[in-house]
């Protein structure tokens, strides 16, 4: 297996930052220009499953590992079908743009269909190869909410993310939080999936494919939820609210009714963006971070216990721990910045947490949370 630097086979490709750093590196991918808020990501695999997750929505996404795709791409299902395949967290690359160090143009693997450059090329997303990503990393620590533009020489077109509010701005830069992205990932329309004699009313704000994998595999039926539902519509026995993009205040009516949803008691579970919007209903306050949480290996511990996880993160927004009301408790808690990882009522069964307990890709240390919510919703 074959990792090359430059080539000169590969068009030059220039990433402009909001600070005014400019970086010139080799065009992978398609040739159109795309904008974002740079993040990056530490992980060693699961690039497919991190592109593909609707969290990344308009997100320029640095890879700091250099062996990206070392052993290629599965074929992608055209849609959500069962049983899900591995391997992809949606049905498409979210990510508005990748940079790599170095890519692999030769991938041996069982199960790889065909190259990064290939897949991304077919998908009309554009990537920069040959840039120091770890010189980018700390511009991106440096710099709260630092945005990105991805110029092609000889562009064809503007990345196309389903709306035109996520084209790129008169000025260059998109920034998603300034923007209701969460429609551009929920799926528009209601879906059974799966079988089961319990029902989870799912949420869909950008939903990672592994988590109806989990709770389809643990035997629930799940209903597929637009994020605009009218939730009061909806007969399931839990709720489970999902991760997604963008800032949890830009999510419309949906704080309100999950509001209404703590007026009851059926359970409910909520992960990433789905733990912002239930903190928010509870009536606590969400604020951006300086740079986000974005790995497969962020340290958390649950409160009150010497309990530790190593977890699987992809946010850029946190609960503000001195808003969470009295009724509610911290849950876990960020073992390297003490930031709020987790909540949970304190005598009604809701609960939610910042970091991903599906993995995929990542740890499965906390996999026990799902665990404990299907076996309390089936019991």
């Amino acid at each position: 297996m074959s990792f090359r630097g430059p080539r000169d086979d590969r068009a030059p490709c220039v990433l402009q930052l909001s600070d005014g750093n400019r970086f010139v590196g080799q065009l992978i991918g398609a040739p159109v220009k795309a904008s974002g808020q740079m993040v990056f990501t530490t992980g060693m695999v699961g690039y497919s499953e991190a592109m593909t997750d609707p969290s990344y929505f308009g997100q320029i996404l640095v890879f700091t590992y250099p062996l990206i795709g070392n052993y290629g791409i599965p074929s992608l299902p055209r849609a959500l079908e069962l049983p899900i395949p591995h391997g992809f967290e949606s049905d498409r690359v979210n990510a508005a743009a990748v940079i790599l160090a170095i890519d692999s143009p030769e991938t041996f693997h069982w199960n790889s269909f065909q190259s990064l450059d290939t897949w991304l090329k077919q998908q009309g997303v554009p990537g920069i190869v040959g840039l120091d990503t770890r010189h980018i990393v700390h511009l991106i620590r440096q710099s709260p909410n630092l945005l990105g533009q991805v110029i092609p020489e000889h562009s064809r077109g503007v990345r196309d993310l389903g709306s035109t509010l996520t084209k790129v701005s008169d000025e260059g830069f998109f920034d998603p939080g300034q923007y209701d992205i969460v429609a551009e990932v929920s799926t528009k329309e209601r879906r059974l999936i799966g079988h089961g004699k319990t029902r989870i009313g799912l949420v869909d704000c950008g939903v990672k494919w592994n988590i109806l994998r989990q709770l389809i595999e643990r035997g629930c039926e799940v209903e597929l939820l637009p994020w605009n539902t009218d939730l009061s519509s909806v007969d399931c026995t839990a709720w489970l609210l999902s991760n997604g993009p963008g800032d949890p205040i830009r999510t419309g009516g949906l704080r309100r009714q999950v509001a209404g949803l703590l007026e009851g008691n059926r359970p409910i579970l909520g992960i990433c963006l789905g733990h912002q919007v239930l903190a928010l209903a509870a009536g606590a306050s969400t604020k951006r971070m300086q740079y986000g949480h974005r790995s497969h290996n962020q340290p958390v511990y649950q409160v009150g216990t010497r309990r530790g996880f190593i977890t699987s993160q992809n946010h850029g927004y946190v609960v503000d721990d001195s808003s969470i009301p009295d009724e509610w408790e911290p849950w876990f808690l960020n073992a390297n910045d003490q930031t709020i990882e987790g909540i949970r009522h304190k005598s009604k069964p809701f609960r939610s947490v910042q970091f991903h307990p599906e993995a995929a890709g990542g740890p499965r240390d906390t996999g026990w949370i799902l665990d404990q919510f299907v076996q309390e919703v089936t019991t």
